[in-house]
Order: structure tokens, then C-alpha cells, then sequence
């Protein structure tokens, strides 16, 4: 069976880092995603609000990283998971366990509050969304690629060009 979701929107709240009883990280938040269709009578987009649950590295990278207004892609799993109320009634919360989490959007200006990458680079999280290792990615430096002119000869010939193909 298959169960996979891909999910875009905006956080309409800080995400608050907990941790179980075994001192795992857990964060839960929750996202606005925008509806394809607008409202007849409004002329907005209807959105909905969907929770999502990340955990261990995820759960401390979305906690340090993400803030509300911040637009975030989540990648995991739809789980409908049942508890009993206070009242003793049988209820079923619907959420999206999370396996990563990208930035959406692009840094922002200060006044949105968001995030400001850093210019010397930046460095990935140890352990961070993604079973991949860390890595430091330099910033772009202007001098660093220079376009060719316009109507100039962007390719050159090779001088030892045997005419045999490599494969």
C-alpha cells in the first residue's frame, strides 16, 4: 500500500519543541494550505489547516528554523490516529507525520520576520531533515562566474580532439 504525502503552506503559528517521557523531540504545528479554487462569494482562496508532527532531527530543525508566517513543503504520511476525550468519547485526529521539511519560500526581508541566510554560507544541521550527511554550502561570490559577452563564441576547439567518442 502506499501512503505519501506532499504538502505546501504557510505555518499560522510558532512550532513548539516537546519531548516524550523518553526524551525523544516531537513538534507539532500547524500549516495553511491554500485550496486551487477561489470563493464564489469572497473571491479569496479557501485554505486548510492541517497538522503536521515531525520527529528526532526534523522535530529540532523545523524548531529552530520555521516561525510562523514561514511557507514549508512537508514531505511524510497521512495518520488518522484515535484517543478518548476527557469525556470519555472516542474521537480520531487527523495529521501528517512528517519524514522532511523544506523551506518554501526564499529568505524574506527582515520585516516578515523570517529567516536571513547568512553570508559566509550556510551550514546544514548535524543529522538534519534528511538522512543525508552535513554539508557546508558557500555563498555565491559575484566574481565567481562571469557571462560571456553577448554574440561572443562561448565555445572553443579542442586541440586534442582525436574525433573518438568517450563511450
Amino acid at each position: 500500500m502506499l501512503n505519501k504525502i506532499f504538502l505546501m503552506g504557510r505555518l499560522v503559528a510558532d512550532p513548539e519543541l516537546k519531548q516524550t517521557t523518553s526524551g525523544l523531540p516531537v513538534v507539532t504545528f500547524r500549516i495553511a494550505v491554500d485550496r486551487d479554487r477561489r470563493n464564489k462569494e469572497t473571491g479569496e482562496r479557501d485554505a486548510d489547516f492541517v497538522t503536521i508532527v515531525a520527529w528526532r532531527n526534523t522535530a529540532e530543525f523545523v524548531s529552530r528554523y520555521f516561525s510562523k508566517g514561514r511557507m514549508a513543503i512537508v514531505e511524510g504520511r497521512l495518520q488518522i490516529r484515535p484517543y478518548t476525550d476527557r469525556d470519555g468519547n472516542k474521537r480520531s485526529a487527523t495529521e501528517v507525520v512528517a519524514d522532511n521539511i523544506y523551506f518554501g519560500d526564499s529568505r524574506r526581508d527582515s520585516d516578515g520576520g523570517g529567516y536571513q541566510a547568512p553570508s559566509g554560507g550556510y551550514q546544514a544541521p548535524s543529522g538534519g531533515y534528511s538522512s543525508a550527511p552535513a554539508r557546508t554550502y558557500p555563498a555565491p561570490h559575484p566574481s565567481t562566474y562571469d557571462a560571456p559577452a553577448a554574440g561572443a563564441d562561448q565555445f572553443t576547439e579542442l586541440d586534442d580532439d582525436d574525433g573518438e567518442l568517450p563511450f
